[in-house]
């Protein structure tokens, strides 16, 4: 409730920097809060550095540093086919610059996000100076997915490739390279980048000092209620990938999937979406479609149980068990969080839970999971709910991702997607709510399943 009181005094004016600001420098807020990352240092490293591929703003895949490319083999080798580009101090890229920048970035010593679904990238080679390989030791669709991302973006050094070049000065400035035969620069060529905490990037773009506020989730939705702005300039991105809940402890109550199950159809009959937005619709299955699958997502065991019948059942498990139950549940920070927990809690003490809310690093029993999906494949999917699944579900996640073929893979992936159901290793409840502020002038902005927002696709007007 303070951060929201907090936005009152510059609630003066609704509406990011608009009407006649075009000549003004674009003005972006990152959200910064301990549990969603450096979402400043993501947009400025895709500002700053590219890969062979990257995002468009609708979230597409499209040219970075490759012109062209083509997949070969059935998915099991891609061939790229460098443009003309030259790295931040002028000189021109290489073919082998580029491969020793990807070996670095796709090794399991990287140890970022991505490291655990490149392994069936067996060698990346330069065919010629202007010609790359990447080599799989198995078929990969999404490859190209993959390469857009930013942890994928090549850096030699300190200097990049990207679209955007860093500005002397205080702060972090942004434009792109002057082209010789254009016109001169002007000030609305420049963005200007910082990291803010939600209350305050909100206040700024309700007081029209800032363009545009990226990064928002669930848990700092109800400050942009609190601002009121614009229904045109609030965003909220189709995001793909998992919000729900994992069971990490397997002990006690837990330790069956009987027990697991109670817990899951107390969460799942809450309807925690409804206490962020109506427009939040739930999630009863861990793949939002079939994908890459063999088979439909697969639907918990008491789906066709109606709702009385399943808080019936859930406070039967919790009263056969016979002691006293606390489970320990992780959210972040933030009003919207509040909110969300005062559902989880009030469902798990109608079935006869004791539940306690702890800090997302804290130990804990549900461990919440907000992500966006990197790339569309099942096998994300199944493999980041999986925190704690029974070793059957990870055996056979393990043998979707050594599959020798597409066919083969999708049969083991919706195996697996019905293993993770039968075991209950994860509780799913939406897909990941994510929104933007943007102020008209930005024109090119898009809305994406990715929920991905490149600092050179805002304006329509691109100098």
């Amino acid at each position: 409730m303070a951060r929201i009181l907090f936005l009152a005094p510059l609630l003066l004016a609704v509406g990011g920097c608009d009407g006649g600001g075009d000549e003004r420098p674009v003005m972006v807020d990152a959200i910064e809060d301990g549990a969603k990352g450096d979402v400043e240092r993501v947009l400025l490293r895709g500002a700053l550095a590219q890969g062979l591929v990257r995002f468009d703003a609708a979230g597409q895949v499209e040219p970075g540093l490759a012109e062209r490319w083509n997949m070969v083999d059935d998915g099991r080798s891609y061939i790229f086919r460098l443009g003309d580009a030259t790295w931040s101090d002028g000189r021109p890229v290489t073919a082998e610059q580029v491969v020793v920048a990807l070996r670095r970035a796709v090794r399991p010593e990287a140890a970022h996000r991505l490291t655990p679904f490149l392994r069936s990238i067996e060698e990346i080679v330069a065919m010629t100076p202007q010609v790359i390989e990447v080599r799989l030791k198995r078929p990969n669709t999404e490859l190209l997915t993959l390469l857009a991302q930013p942890e994928l973006a090549v850096i030699r050094g300190a200097q990049g490739t990207g679209p955007l070049r860093r500005l002397r000065g205080s702060g972090i400035r942004l434009r792109a390279p002057a082209d010789p035969e254009g016109p001169p620069p002007v000030a609305a060529d420049e963005v200007r980048l910082r990291g803010a905490r939600a209350a305050l990037a909100v206040a700024r773009y309700a007081a029209k000092r800032s363009d545009l506020v990226l990064g928002g989730d669930f848990a700092d939705w109800p400050l942009v209620a609190a601002a009121s702005p614009r229904p045109a300039d609030v965003r909220v991105d189709p995001a793909r990938g998992l919000f729900g809940f994992a069971f990490v402890a397997r002990d006690g109550f837990l330790s069956t999937a009987l027990g697991r199950a109670a817990v899951a159809m107390a969460v799942q009959s809450a309807n925690l979406p409804g206490a962020i937005d109506p427009a939040w619709g739930q999630a009863d299955t861990i793949l939002p479609e079939r994908l890459d699958s063999a088979a439909d997502p697969a639907l918990p065991a008491w789906r066709n149980l109606t709702e009385n019948q399943r808080w019936a059942t859930a406070r039967a498990q919790v009263t056969a068990y016979g002691q006293p139950v606390r489970l320990r549940v992780t959210l972040p920070a933030g009003p919207g969080a509040t909110l969300l927990w005062g559902r989880i809690a009030a469902a798990l003490s109608r079935i006869g839970i004791a539940g306690e809310r702890v800090a997302m690093t804290a130990p804990a029993d549900l461990r919440l999971i907000d992500r966006v999906a990197p790339y569309d494949s099942a096998r994300w999917y199944l493999a980041t709910a999986c925190r704690t699944c029974s070793m059957e579900a990870m055996t056979l996640i393990a043998g979707a991702r050594d599959a020798d073929n597409l066919a083969e893979r999708a049969q083991r992936l919706a195996t697996a997607d019905a293993a993770m159901a039968a075991d209950v290793a994860f509780v799913p409840v939406a897909r990941p709510w994510r929104w933007s502020l943007v102020a008209p002038r930005l024109r090119a902005f898009q809305a994406n399943g990715r929920a991905v927002h490149p600092l050179n696709h805002l304006r329509a007007d691109t100098r």
